[in-house]
């Protein structure tokens, strides 16, 4: 089986691709913008013709679209993740209309939750930030495409290479810095929310298993760790496992991601039912996991 991964050295793309790489029968090709790329893709700003001799020319029996951000002014973050997955849509139509499409959404297209509540795939889109709005238009493009297509609506996802614009990935960037110095701080906003957090090795796994599955689809799967945790929780988790000695001060003021969302939590029975999918691992170890990768590489150490 072929299987174009977009986005597939970035982070959750390079997730996806590895794993992929370890499955029998799989043949990984790379779409991007990166020289490492074996087809050159920029969905933010490539026509659907080209696109579509692209993908002509790679032949996919399946396409996992991982490419997105989630940092940048609002024409960056609608050129990317709006116009790329319809632009995708309406290249595969042209060049790969049998191709499976697996496309990366975002618990943040719902919006603000209910305490308590679980978010089902049928809840309301209420986007509160322009990220979630852009990732809710791209949702919108690969449902409406006609294409053999499911979005997988993924939570807070942690793991090695969480990329510093997310806090996972610049809390760990930050007791890094501090090291063991008892009288270091770490000044950090308001982290009363709570969010649903997701291995991104789950995630991964989650999409194999959306390439491989026999039959139709629902349009959209939710992929979480199917519980809230509070954010402050994550925090001082990753300040232990690192060996953070110092202290965390909490300054007020969250995110603009983050908008006035102060609870996200999905529910997965739907992925479960279509997929035989279910989290397997817990978040302290995607905490282990993330602080691992961190570590500065033997050879780049000094003497």
């Amino acid at each position: 089986m072929r299987i174009l991964v977009l986005g597939f050295t970035g982070y959750l793309g390079g997730h996806v691709a590895g794993h992929l790489r370890t499955l029998t029968g799989v043949r990984v090709l790379g779409g991007g913008r990166s020289p490492a790329a074996e087809f050159g893709i920029d969905l933010a700003t490539a026509r659907a013709d080209d696109l579509a001799r692209a993908l002509s020319d790679a032949a996919p029996d399946a396409v996992i679209n991982c490419a997105g951000t989630t940092g940048g002014d609002a024409v960056t973050l609608a050129e990317v993740n709006s116009r790329g997955p319809a632009v995708l849509c309406a290249a595969l139509r042209k060049a790969a209309p049998t191709a499976r499409l697996i496309h990366l959404g975002s618990a943040a297209e719902y919006g603000p939750g209910e305490p308590d509540v679980k978010v089902t795939e049928s809840a309301a889109t209420r986007p509160v930030a322009v990220y979630g709005a852009t990732k809710l238009a791209g949702t919108v493009a690969v449902t409406t495409s006609g294409l053999d297509a499911v979005v997988l609506r993924v939570g807070n996802p942690v793991g090695a290479g969480a990329p510093a614009a997310g806090l996972p990935g610049r809390v760990a960037g930050l007791l890094r810095e501090a090291g063991p110095d008892p009288a270091a701080v770490i000044r950090l906003g308001d982290l009363s929310a709570y969010r649903d957090f997701v291995d991104a090795r789950d995630v991964a796994r989650a999409a194999a298993l959306a390439v491989s599955a026999p039959r139709t689809l629902p349009g959209i799967l939710n992929i979480g760790g199917g519980q809230a945790t509070p954010v402050r929780d994550l925090v001082h988790t990753l300040a232990r496992v690192s060996g953070f000695r110092g202290r965390i001060q909490e300054n007020g003021g969250g995110s603009a991601r983050s908008g006035e969302v102060s609870w996200q939590c999905s529910d997965i029975t739907a992925a479960e039912e279509a997929l035989g999918w279910r989290p397997s691992y817990p978040l302290d170890d995607s905490l282990t996991e993330l602080w691992t990768a961190t570590a500065e590489p033997e050879g780049d150490r000094a003497p």
